[in-house]
């Protein structure tokens, strides 16, 4: 019964804290609580959206029980749990408890439900949700929901989701929800949840009979063992991908009512199944290593920090799941907890090793899990750190609890409570990269453990370091002693002891390689008009180059007087090198794949400059120069022609016709051909599936071709999602589609089938790119082409591989045949060297941070008229993240355009349009909406920056600037929106 004694009431609801995190929707209960400070909803709604509505909860009791007690708070928040659907929660805030054999019983029925998730999302969404809410198992408010979510993210998220909240539920639900099985047809899953076949008579409930079945004794024992057992189910902790998820295990937790983001820390359901088929990964026997493999392992096994450099295809991944699963054996013989961290360098690559290597053989005896930047996180990383034996994550992640820690964040992490760390391709642990940063932390504790040693204190525990890569390559070394110096840097940022490798010569067979030199164009009528156009704008704008049209030389001199031009005003030349760069592309698209593509590029990039032309109600034009005018007449006039030229097969490039030989033979004389070309750019990825897909010679051979590029937003054109990116492997390992178009996004990690044939079109980067390149060959008999491109010089770049690449393996038998003293003292003072870098570096920006400009010192100009747009004390930044300007007076100066292309759906905010320059029509930025708020956020790179009086001529990125602009202040802001609109509805009345 409820008391009316206040420390009483509060005393129950603190003893009950962990079922309440159970039952609790905290969206919904909000609503229905008005004794809390506005201020204080809005943070506990943002606590639910980035940790969880457990973790919200926990900042909702606390609200509530906080001292000075408002009269009739308790009674209210009774009645706001009542209102909201949360009557179960509502009876323990009053001590109303349930037998605790009834509690027990349904422990276990929430319990089976977990177990057998996967299974059960296969239900008919639809059918069961209409029974549900006839069978008052879910509110109206909750099938509105889980219509939303099934049409939105498909069946198996509203199951989810259904299930998600049926089992908040006051005793008795399993049931009701039996009977709805069984009424609805889905007689597997009724026969699954209740243990008992159809004739099987059993007497006493359904929760009864599922507690005689998994033993309710034992049931009770794990559901009662502490708050952590209570939460157990609300925080089991998976990991997501990219796009809206279907959320599949953490039935507690919370779905916002107001927000279309996904509540759980679940396996994103891109391709329909990903929480199912980690549930579904068979489980393997123990892993047998070759005796290559034994031998690069063995310094690892024993304990050593290593470096194992081995082939694309020669099992790398596998030995490191090998020496993970000795090392946390050895640590449990010895009594002691292991924890090991893998860390890559991309986000497929989480869910690749998850599935594929780590979760098979090693599920029956360890918790293996996966966490990337997809992740909508509802327990922090720390958690997940506590609870798992083996943890797959991006490496980016790490560093941000290793920098929380440093920081004496309480959600941190620290590299003494881990006990191995796997750094897939491994050779990016130089150059300030992220691995770097992590290893960094490590030599600087191994540096203070030397001291500390000497001082006869306890020294901090650091994990043991397993490297992994293809090829560390030789950083561009021309000479043999900088390659080993490259090398041996390497091995010292990952204090590595050893770094082993092996000659694979009876496992692999040396690959045929082609390199197909191209001849140049006859006749090129195309590239010769583009060229025209080019010489017309030059003349016009006063300039001279001094290189060839549409040579990389030629792009980086554009580059360069563009952003002079932008710098001292000269938007005649600034806009010149701009459309300049246009046709330099055009000219490179004609030389890699059709005429006709190079000329859809440049027709759509003019149709796009004519539309910033126009305001969106196509009232008024904004104004255009004669420049401007010169450029759109110049293009008007010659399109015609390009056109025409652009349909002519005569005129097709030699590169493309040598590739579409290659591709006939390769599919001509193979039973099971399966090959990838890799191309540079992402538009001509694009292009090429294109043309193959176009050309009925290739589909009379069975060619079937697919792209995949690149998930990054730099590029104009649009970026893969990590989903999109696994639906196109998926296909082609099982071979719906057996010729991949790729960027270089396909070269390293990503675990693609074995090829017979491997093509670099126009494509030539280093020899590590080349040594991966090479490795997606696997299959027998398979083939690497080199296809020539005019104005790459590819041939040429790729001797020089070679050439590195013998350099590269010389260098490693050199190092390997140092003898471990010398081998050491060269890696100690590469890490002594390192470590008195970095704390220059610090120092540097240390300086550079206590010289913060004033904000009032930069001021913003439009790039493309030189207006003077703001200054510094007009920003404000949201997240440390998001430069926005609400000033009346900078609204005024642009005008809003719809963008379909740009549409994010992120945590507070989302993104669909962009504002633009009212007079020129130059992009500044685009328009964002954070928490109900229109917010223009501006992006530095199309503004021209002065700071201190002094123009700067290259500012791509808001970092580039050492100014701290004020934080957001949204309550402010929010409070003069709704006194706008509260005199806008006087005025009306």
């Amino acid at each position: 019964m409820a008391s009316d004694n206040d420390e009483v009431n509060v005393t129950v609801i603190e003893e009950f804290r962990p079922r309440l995190r159970q039952y609790i929707v905290v969206q919904r209960v909000l609503d229905y609580i008005d004794f809390i400070e506005n201020d204080q909803k809005e943070r506990i709604r943002q606590k639910d959206r980035t940790e969880g509505n457990g973790a919200a909860v926990d900042l909702l009791i606390s609200s509530v029980t906080k001292k000075p007690h408002s009269p009739g708070w308790f009674r209210a928040f009774v009645d706001a749990l009542v209102h909201a659907g949360c009557e179960h929660a509502a009876n323990y805030v009053q001590a109303k408890l349930p037998d605790p054999e009834v509690e027990a019983e349904n422990d276990c029925c929430v319990r089976l439900i977990q177990l057998l998730l996967p299974s059960l999302v296969d239900m008919d969404s639809k059918t069961v949700c209409t029974q549900c809410y006839s069978a008052e198992l879910l509110t109206q408010d909750d099938t509105e929901i889980i219509t939303a979510t099934i049409e939105n993210q498909g069946g198996q998220s509203g199951a989810s989701e259904l299930l998600r909240r049926i089992v908040r539920c006051p005793p008795g639900w399993f049931s009701k929800f039996l009977n709805v099985l069984r009424n609805t047809d889905h007689k597997r899953l009724y026969n699954e949840l209740s243990g008992v076949s159809p004739d099987c008579d059993m007497q006493g409930s359904d929760e009864k009979m599922l507690s005689q079945k998994i033993g309710s004794e034992a049931c009770t024992e794990e559901m009662s063992a502490g708050e952590e057992s209570c939460d157990s189910i609300q925080y089991m902790e998976t990991s997501t991908t990219e796009n809206p998820q279907d959320e599949a295990t953490d039935l507690y937790e919370g779905a916002s009512v107001e927000s279309e983001l996904p509540k759980s820390l679940e396996p994103s359901q891109a391709d329909g199944a990903d929480s199912e088929a980690a549930a579904r990964v068979p489980e393997k026997a123990d892993i047998v290593l070759r005796d290559y493999q034994m031998e690069v392992a063995r310094p690892a096994l024993e304990g050593k920090n290593i470096i194992i450099c081995l082939p694309t295809g020669s099992g790398k991944t596998r030995v490191a799941v090998y020496i993970t699963k000795k090392h946390l054996d050895g640590r449990r013989a010895e009594g002691k907890s292991g924890k090991v961290v893998v860390l890559v360098n991309k986000i497929p690559l989480v869910e690749q090793h998850y599935l594929a290597e780590f979760l098979p053989f090693l599920k029956h005896a360890y918790v293996v899990e996966r966490v990337s930047g997809d992740s909508q996180l509802k327990i922090s990383f720390t958690e997940i750190v506590k609870k798992n034996d083996v943890i797959i994550c991006t490496a980016q992640i790490l560093e941000n609890y290793l920098e929380r820690s440093n920081k004496g964040d309480d959600e941190g992490v620290n590299l003494s409570d881990l006990t191995l760390i796997v750094i897939d391709e491994c050779h990016h642990t130089q150059k300030g990269g992220v691995y770097n940063h992590i290893m960094m932390r490590y030599l600087k504790q191994k540096n203070k453990n030397m001291r500390l040693k000497k001082e006869q204190k306890q020294p901090v525990p650091l994990p043991q370091i397993l490297g992994l890569t293809a090829s560390p390559g030789v950083g561009g070394a021309t000479k043999m002693e900088k390659a080993e110096e490259h090398i041996l840097r390497i091995c010292a940022n990952l204090d590595a002891s050893k770094i082993m490798t092996r000659s694979l010569g009876e496992f692999t067979k040396e690959q045929r390689k082609i390199v197909v030199t191209v001849e140049d164009r006859k006749e090129d009528p195309f590239g010769d008009v583009i060229k025209k156009i080019m010489n017309a704008i030059h003349n016009h704008a006063e300039l001279s180059p001094n290189c060839d049209l549409g040579s990389q030389s030629y792009e980086q001199w554009v580059v360069q007087k563009e952003r002079k031009a932008a710098t001292e005003e000269n938007q005649k030349v600034r806009v010149c090198a701009e459309h300049l760069r246009q046709y330099s592309e055009g000219l490179n698209l004609s030389n890699t794949i059709r005429m006709r593509d190079s000329f859809g590029f440049l027709n759509k990039f003019y149709d796009e400059e004519i539309k910033k032309k126009t305001t969106p109600d196509e009232e008024q034009t904004i104004q255009i120069t004669d420049t401007e005018r010169f450029l759109f007449n110049l293009f008007k006039d010659n399109k015609e022609e390009l056109q025409k030229l652009a349909e002519n097969p005569e005129y097709e490039n030699d590169s493309l016709s040598k590739l579409r030989a290659k591709i006939l033979q390769e599919f001509s004389t193979r039973d099971a051909a399966r090959g990838i070309i890799f191309t540079k750019t992402r538009r001509s990825a694009i292009a090429l599936s294109q043309w193959i897909q176009e050309n009925p010679k290739f589909a009379d051979i069975g060619v079937k071709a697919s792209y995949v590029i690149g998930g990054g937003d730099q590029s104009v054109v649009k970026p893969m999602t990590s989903a999109e990116q696994k639906d196109v492997l998926t296909k082609f390992g099982n071979g719906e589609v057996n010729l991949l178009i790729a960027t270089t996004v396909a070269e390293e990690g990503l675990d693609i089938p074995e090829c017979n044939f491997v093509i670099r079109y126009g494509l030539v980067t280093n020899e590590i790119a080349m040594i991966q390149a090479q490795g997606r060959g696997r299959a027998e008999d398979s083939s690497y082409t080199l296809v020539e491109v005019k104005n790459s010089g590819v041939a040429e770049k790729e001797c020089v591989n070679e050439y590195r690449k013998t350099m590269m393996n010389k260098a490693i038998d050199k190092i390997r045949a140092l003898n471990q003293a010398d081998y050491d003292k060269r890696i100690i003072e590469f890490q002594m060297q390192s470590i008195m870098e970095e704390k220059v570096r610090m120092t540097k920006k240390k300086q550079k941070g206590v010289k913060n400009e004033n904000p009032s010192e930069v001021k913003f100009s439009c790039r493309g008229c030189s207006k003077h747009v703001c200054t510094g004390e007009d920003i404000e930044i949201i997240e440390n993240m998001h430069r926005v300007n609400l000033t009346p007076e900078f609204c005024e100066l642009f005008i809003q355009r719809e963008n379909t292309t740009l549409q994010e759906r992120l945590l507070d905010y989302e993104t669909n349009g962009f504002i633009a320059c009212k007079d020129c029509g130059q992009r500044w930025g685009s328009m964002m909406l954070y928490r109900g708020i229109e917010c223009p956020c501006l992006h530095v790179k199309n503004f021209v920056v002065t700071l201190s009086g002094k123009k700067i001529s290259k500012c791509t990125k808001w970092s580039e600037l050492a100014i701290k602009f004020s934080a957001f202040d949204y309550a402010e802001h929010a409070s003069k929106i709704a006194e706008s609109s509260d005199e806008e509805d006087s005025m009306t009345c």
